[in-house]
């Protein structure tokens, strides 16, 4: 018993869609009824599965209906030989047996492939040869002397035949003789004038090593009838396909006679066609693969009519029957799918993947190919050569969607070899249809990138105000590069000194912080570019760099002038209706020594406008001429407000404070005196005073005083002057001539000897400016008479 693998049938019979997919077993002509074919199981939970016989070719009672038994959960098939059963592989050596399995809704037909294999061991004389009527034969009286009657077909090789029955004349005309091959040879003097006798043959069969076996063959020799039997049609080829099943019908021929019966004498045995004795339907016995039989391309056959009473009467037709190749099977290719990744900068012809394809129907024939892209669709970049997938051009990822993933198809065609099949009935022309099967391989070609480029940018200049705000934008920096995708760039620049940045994602540069025209009128980045996300492997970058020149243009004003000193304090000493030089502000800008021009405006502190500015000098206007003339001194806090007066925007401005003590002049007074009190911007004034003795004049002295007819004229004592060499913040005062006396006092020649008060010439005060200065004084006389003495203290 040969069994069909159990899962190669489970999956067969479980899956759906399977119909008409055989499968096959082989099974010697030696197993009896109840043999078992094939068992196999499957599950069907929860159902109760059906397992049913459908047909059987050619027809038969040879196989029992499947049964079907549950055991540990799953159901068991099995597929037997019936009591009736009687296998001879001479006679019939394939069966097609048709199943239907039921699981629930699932319904699925199969097909099982039954071989009967020839038994070796097999050496007993089987059929009619070795019952005891034995084998019947009829031939004609007009047979020719010494052609084969009949072939005895028995089982094994090298057999050995003899006739052991009596052959004496005059009964008989002459010995019958078997050969080694079975074949029954008329006798040498033929059969004329034998009709109506009968001849009886044992026949012993001897297989060798003792074993043999014994059978009898009845000869009638028939008259020659009247009646003479024949075919109408002539002699013809008939060409089928090799995928008809065993049982299909091949052609029908047709005699003329009474009552005809039909029978294939050549070849005998017949091994892939028979013939129906009584309608004449050629039909196939066996599968006509001629992959596996190539000798079935081409048989001949020989048919002989004859009349079923008269069998003597008789006529044969040879034809030929040719067995034309289907194209059932499309090519099978190993890999089913190619899959695959290449970068792009795989040369042009380099291999890709290769496969390899066969055609079933026709092993060894040339197949074609064809190569379908789908996406991109009318791709050039691969090609198939030799059947062979290989790089056609090259292969850039630089374009927007030029990167992508190839897909497309190879159709495998086996070119039509055989190129078309035969559909039609015996007797009438054939239909030929042409039949391509193609096998398809699904084709996956990945182009990965490759960063073959580094990024570039160009030189540029970006110029900017002095006065530009923080995160003022200055211009961008436009890097490119070959690869794809092209802005996937970082900037960044090298080094962090220079009051820039640069954004990384779009190339800008801002400005960070304040720029000076005076300390720096240019810059020199260098802008360094990295890209990124263009290559397979994300760590491969590649850097470029350019340089960008930021030039700070329009000399912005953007300091404000500075006095030296900020702050000052006076005393002075007033004439009556006279304009006196205060002090001069000096202010300069310390970064620009070159700017000079300056606006000078007092903003504050001048009540009654006794002070005006003449330029940078400013001055005390006491325009009084009558009385009252003020008793008591007046201090002045002057705001000076010190501007920008150049072309150059915005004008910035300080204010300088200046202190003023006005004196008024005392008939008394010797002189009028300035004293300056400056005061470092980084210094805290210490302010003393002293209150020096004072000359008390004549009274004759304070009457030409009084009378006389101008105005007063005090006399000046020139204040402490600094040195060139002083400190910054010690300014001189402005010097004031001190006039000439009066002529009523160069030429005094009298006195009235009254008394004067002695405080309308009082002295000088001074006040100095103690603490870390260090000042050199140098006294100056005044033009006084020469009786009077002074004092100057430092």
């Amino acid at each position: 018993m040969v069994l069909l693998r159990p899962l190669a049938l489970l999956l067969a019979l479980v899956v759906s869609e399977l119909y008409c997919l055989s499968w096959f077993i082989d099974v010697s002509e030696s197993q009896g009824p109840g043999a078992t074919l094939q068992s196999f199981s499957f599950n069907c939970s929860p159902y109760i599965p059906t397992l049913e016989l459908l047909h059987v070719q050619p027809p038969t009672t040879f196989f029992n209906p499947p049964s079907l038994t549950r055991w540990q959960g799953t159901y068991v098939g099995k597929m037997t030989l019936s009591s009736s059963a009687r296998l001879d592989a001479l006679t019939v050596n394939h069966y097609e047996l048709q199943l239907r399995f039921t699981c629930g809704n699932q319904v699925t037909e199969g097909r099982l492939s039954v071989n009967v294999q020839r038994d070796p061991n097999r050496d007993q004389c089987a059929g009619r040869f070795a019952s005891p009527a034995g084998e019947i034969i009829q031939v004609r009286e007009t047979v020719t002397p010494r052609t084969p009657l009949y072939t005895l077909l028995l089982p094994g090789q090298g057999a050995q035949m003899n006739i052991t029955s009596a052959q004496d004349p005059p009964y008989f005309p002459g010995p019958f003789s078997i050969d080694g091959q079975g074949q029954l040879w008329a006798p040498s003097q033929g059969l004329k004038g034998q009709a109506q006798k009968v001849f009886q043959l044992q026949i012993l069969v001897t297989f060798g090593q003792g074993r043999s076996c014994r059978g009898m063959l009845t000869v009638k020799v028939l008259p020659v009838s009247s009646s003479q039997v024949s075919f109408p049609q002539q002699a013809q080829n008939i060409t089928i396909p090799e995928n008809l099943v065993p049982g299909s019908k091949v052609a029908q021929v047709h005699a003329r006679g009474f009552d005809v019966r039909y029978e294939i004498v050549s070849p005998v045995p017949c091994r892939l066609f028979s013939i129906a004795r009584v309608d004449g339907v050629v039909r196939t016995t066996a599968p006509l693969e001629l992959a596996q039989a190539p000798d079935a391309a081409v048989t001949r056959l020989r048919v002989k009519a004859f009349e079923r009473l008269r069998p003597w009467d008789s006529a044969e037709l040879d034809f030929q029957v040719d067995v034309q190749s289907v194209n059932r099977w499309p090519p099978r290719c190993l890999p089913a799918l190619l899959a695959t990744q290449i970068p792009e900068t795989t040369p042009v012809g380099t291999f890709v993947n290769t496969f390899t394809c066969t055609d079933p129907d026709s092993p060894g024939s040339t197949l074609d190919y064809q190569l379908l892209f789908h996406s991109p669709a009318s791709a050039s970049s691969l090609c198939l050569r030799d059947g062979v997938l290989e790089v056609n051009d090259t292969l850039d990822c630089d374009a927007p969607g030029a990167c992508l993933q190839h897909t497309a198809s190879i159709l495998v065609l086996d070119s039509g070899q055989p190129p078309m099949t035969r559909q039609g009935r015996a007797n009438q022309a054939s239909s030929l249809t042409f039949k391509w099967l193609p096998a398809e391989v699904p084709v996956l070609v990945m182009v990965t990138p490759v960063n073959e480029f580094s990024p570039t940018c160009v030189s540029r200049t970006f110029r900017v105000r002095e006065d530009a705000r923080p995160h003022t934008l200055l211009g961008s920096v436009m890097g490119t590069d070959l690869d794809y995708p092209h802005d996937s760039i970082e900037y960044s620049i090298s080094g962090g000194s220079a009051p820039f940045a640069v954004d990384s994602l779009n190339g800008e540069v801002h400005l960070l912080g304040p720029l000076d025209y005076e300390m720096q009128k240019s810059y020199r980045l260098t802008v360094l570019l990295t890209d990124h996300s263009q290559d397979q492997d994300p760590t491969c970058h590649r850097s470029g760099s350019c340089t960008i020149t930021i030039e700070v243009e329009q000399d912005v004003n953007d300091h404000a002038p500075e006095c030296e000193p900020p702050f000052q304090e006076l005393t002075v000493y007033a004439h009556l209706g006279r304009s006196l030089e205060v002090t001069t502000v000096s202010c300069r800008v310390a970064q620009e020594p070159q700017r000079l021009a300056f606006s000078y405006r007092i903003v504050g502190g001048n009540s009654q406008s006794r002070f005006s500015l003449q330029g940078a000098v400013l001055v005390h206007n006491d325009l009084m001429l009558g009385p009252p003339w003020p008793e008591q001194s007046h201090t002045y806090e002057l705001l000076i407000r010190v501007a920008d007066a150049g072309p150059s925007t915005p004008h910035l401005s300080t204010t300088a404070t200046v202190i003023v003590h006005i004196v008024p002049w005392r008939a008394s007074t010797g002189a009028t005196s300035i004293h300056r009190t400056t005061v470092p911007s980084r210094m805290t004034p210490l302010l003393v005073t002293d209150t020096e003795v004072f000359w008390q004049p004549e009274p004759w002295l304070t009457q030409v005083l009084q009378t006389s007819s101008k105005p007063t004229q005090a006399l000046l004592l020139n204040s402490i002057q600094g040195t060139k060499g002083s400190i910054e913040g010690f300014v001189e005062a402005p010097r004031m001539e001190t006039p000439q006396a009066p002529s009523s006092v160069m030429s005094l020649h009298h006195f009235d000897g009254r008394a004067q008060d002695s405080r309308e010439f009082p002295f000088f005060q001074t006040i100095l400016h103690l603490g870390p200065l260090s000042l050199q004084t140098s006294s100056q006389y005044l033009c006084l008479p020469p009786d009077i003495h002074y004092l100057l203290f430092p």
